[in-house]
């Protein structure tokens, strides 16, 4: 593509119109290479690797492990990669300014749900006995952290407090944890920045902490910490070597929000529009091939992203969530059939009800350290999430008989936000995207504005 079409097409995005005037034309960036973390939601992009659907858009794509979050995101935002499997809340984060100051953004979300709470087996044995049973004697999940009480009381003995890890701090995981301790009447402690405290243990009844998913297993089992949010595969891990016992899914917190992201920098989007359409379109296909026929494909994912050079953990492992099961002991696995969401209730679009939910659990904690307007909120989550880009993706799909329309939300009438009955909260608080101040307000902990 020459250089006056590529600023043509730019000034168009710039302006708000249809994208539709480049949805044939070719990627100006055709190679490409791509982060992700060692986790189960980074399915989407191995399988648009291997299926195939990557060079279908005519992009050759490298996809390369990170260290660990901070690593992924200064990568994104310095250009050494293209994009990359993102944490819902990194983009949010970045833009606006906490921990990282870079504008971002994504168009397509890489799944819904798939995290759990995992507590060591010596806080097990503390809260063990106050935990209800069913008719087969076994744990009724979801457990209540206000049964951590024990466990909290045998570590004031000693002079110190249980220390929970998780995996960043704008991560879901974190705001997961949170939400889970709160509701069960333990306070996580807030984020004081503008006074340089950044550690989120103010007032904390429970100490938590950055550590990187591969290392929270054998961390927990070192004594570091005493239990971990994490996603798959590392609570069936530390189920199948005996560690831990996972208490709740953030499934059971809260069904169907945003989880991982494929996120790009704002500067990225703009001087390679094509290539991020394109890019968008081989994801919507894997995100849909990953779901489709009632996760018929699910079994074939978990062997693919078995590999070393993707997730690297045991086959066995990585299907218990991914097949729809989910173990809490070696003996007690259950149905979980929406434990991982890739495509089904409209998983991979961007809803900004879901960038304003992270915004308020930011707000919630401090790490935004003044009250913003309800306007702020919506302003952020338009200027980070993209829906217009995926739209246009999924009419490019449909109109090449690859998906259909009823694969998608109903566009014409799509307003970008979750119906207030879409997502169902583990302590019966109810989200209206429009009213984030109200809604904070609802809280016996946590900032109230």
């Amino acid at each position: 593509m020459t250089q006056p079409k590529r600023n043509t097409y730019r000034l168009l995005l710039a302006l708000g119109l249809s994208l539709s005037l480049q949805a044939w034309a070719a990627p100006e960036k055709p190679d490409l290479k791509l982060g992700f973390i060692k986790l189960t939601d980074m399915a989407p992009l191995a399988v648009a690797l291997e299926r195939g659907y990557f060079e279908d858009e005519g992009l050759y794509v490298q996809l390369e492990a990170q260290a660990n979050w901070k690593v992924l995101l200064d990568r994104v935002i310095d250009g050494q990669l293209d994009g990359a499997h993102m944490l819902a809340g990194q983009a949010l984060g970045a833009s606006i300014g906490i921990g990282t100051q870079a504008a971002m953004q994504t168009a397509f979300v890489m799944d819904l749900n798939g995290n759990a709470c995992t507590v060591s087996n010596a806080v097990w044995q503390h809260i063990a006995s106050s935990v209800a049973r069913n008719n087969e004697g076994k744990p009724q999940y979801p457990i209540s952290a206000d049964k951590l009480q024990p466990a909290l009381t045998a570590k004031t003995k000693q002079g110190k407090k249980l220390q929970f890890g998780m995996v960043f701090p704008v991560s879901s995981h974190n705001y997961e944890l949170r939400y889970w301790l709160a509701a069960g009447g333990i306070h996580p402690g807030y984020y004081a920045p503008q006074t340089g405290d950044n550690s989120g243990q103010l007032k904390a009844d429970v100490l938590l902490s950055v550590t990187p998913p591969p290392q929270m297993p054998a961390t927990m089992e070192a004594g570091t910490i005493d239990g971990y949010c994490v996603g798959e595969p590392w609570n069936q891990q530390a189920v199948l070597r005996d560690l831990g016992v996972p208490l709740v899914t953030n499934y059971d917190i809260h069904t169907n929000l945003a989880e991982k992201i494929f996120g790009v920098s704002q500067n990225w989007a703009e001087r390679y529009p094509q290539t991020h359409f394109h890019l968008i379109k081989a994801l919507i296909r894997a995100g849909h091939w990953l779901d489709a026929n009632n996760n018929a494909n699910r079994a074939a994912a978990a062997k693919l992203i078995s590999q070393p050079y993707y997730v690297g953990a045991d086959e066995k492992v990585i299907a218990n969530s991914m097949s729809g099961v989910f173990a809490y002991a070696r003996d007690d696995v259950r149905p979980t059939p929406d434990f991982n969401v890739f495509f089904r209730y409209h998983a991979t679009y961007p809803y900004y009800s879901d960038a304003i939910w992270y915004l308020s659990q930011m707000r919630r904690w401090g790490q935004i350290s003044e009250a913003k307007p309800d306007s702020w909120y919506q302003d952020i989550a338009r200027q980070v999430f993209q829906p217009a880009l995926y739209q246009q993706a999924a009419k490019a799909l449909i109109a090449e008989g690859k998906l259909s329309a009823a694969d998608f939300p109903d566009f014409a009438n799509e307003s970008g936000y979750r119906s207030i009955d879409a997502t169902r909260f583990i302590d019966g608080k109810k989200f209206d995207a429009t009213a984030p101040n109200a809604y904070l307000q609802q809280f016996a902990i946590g900032l109230k504005d």
